[in-house]
């Protein structure tokens, strides 16, 4: 398999779970070599985010484009990309990229601090939507994107079509958030195609913390390795599931899903 490049642009978690820092642990255990792009310090912990600072958008722009100078990218993702400033300033440099990229429309956090502003919705649907290979949605972010109502799989399925309308060339509608059932079934939705719903067994956990990123990051992933889009969603899905079965908390609060899952330490 390819040895892959991935890049991560999305925000710093100091507590490690989620963001910039789930997404390195996610692709270096799936085979990859991480690489990335921060829009943003975060200073959180399982209970919070204390504070937000982000940078200059002209420097966000420079962590980009020296990355993409010095290295061959196979694969790229966003998270939390924080303000219309950023998402406007990065936009055109990733309307030039030759590599797929993976959308996760970072809103909330798991305790629920906002990570996008207001004002950068309609910068997100408008500026980096368009033209990538996946966007990955929670229901709570498929429902802002589209400004509709999730409540059964149908509602799935039609907001995931209703975000092809934005541009995309494929739409993942999560299921997480639906309480109504036993599995946690996502919706597939492609261009010329009918949605595929793909089931999982829910996990009893509290300990889920930046799954999001790690979904979307494992994702990019397998994009980047060459698999096709479904069966990279279906490893990332698998992947979660285990990191979720075997999540614990380190710390107070909500924990992190197990990046380390089903793997054990090396030999000295």
């Amino acid at each position: 398999m390819l040895k892959a490049n991935i890049l991560t642009i999305a925000g710093s978690d100091s507590g490690g779970g989620a963001g910039i820092q789930a997404d390195l642990k996610t692709i270096m255990a799936l085979g990859g070599y991480g690489m990335s792009v921060i829009t943003a310090l975060t200073a959180q912990n399982g209970m919070r985010v204390a504070g937000i600072h982000a940078p200059d958008p002209e420097f966000v722009v420079l962590e980009l484009t020296t990355v993409l100078e010095g290295f061959p990218v196979h694969a790229a993702k966003t998270g939390m990309l924080f303000n219309a400033g950023i998402i406007e300033a990065i936009a055109p440099v990733l309307a030039k990229r030759s590599f797929p990229l993976v959308v996760d429309p970072v809103a909330v956090s798991q305790s629920g601090c906002p990570l996008l502003e207001e004002t950068a919705v309609r910068a997100l649907r408008e500026c980096i939507l368009p033209g990538c290979e996946l966007v990955t949605p929670n229901i709570p972010e498929a429902e802002m994107l589209t400004h509709g109502s999730i409540r059964s799989l149908d509602d799935q399925a039609a907001c995931g079509q209703a975000i092809l309308e934005l541009g995309p060339q494929a739409v993942l509608v999560k299921g997480g958030h639906r309480p109504d059932s036993d599995a946690v079934t996502d919706c597939l939705c492609a261009k010329g195609k009918e949605p595929v719903f793909l089931p999982n067994k829910k996990v009893d956990t509290h300990n889920n913390h930046g799954t999001g990123c790690t979904l979307s990051s494992a994702i990019a992933t397998g994009l980047g390795q060459g698999l096709s889009l479904i069966d990279a969603v279906r490893r990332a899905q698998k992947y979660l599931n285990r990191a979720l079965r075997e999540s614990y908390a380190p710390g107070k609060g909500c924990g992190p899903v197990n990046h380390a899952a089903g793997m054990t330490p090396a030999g000295l």
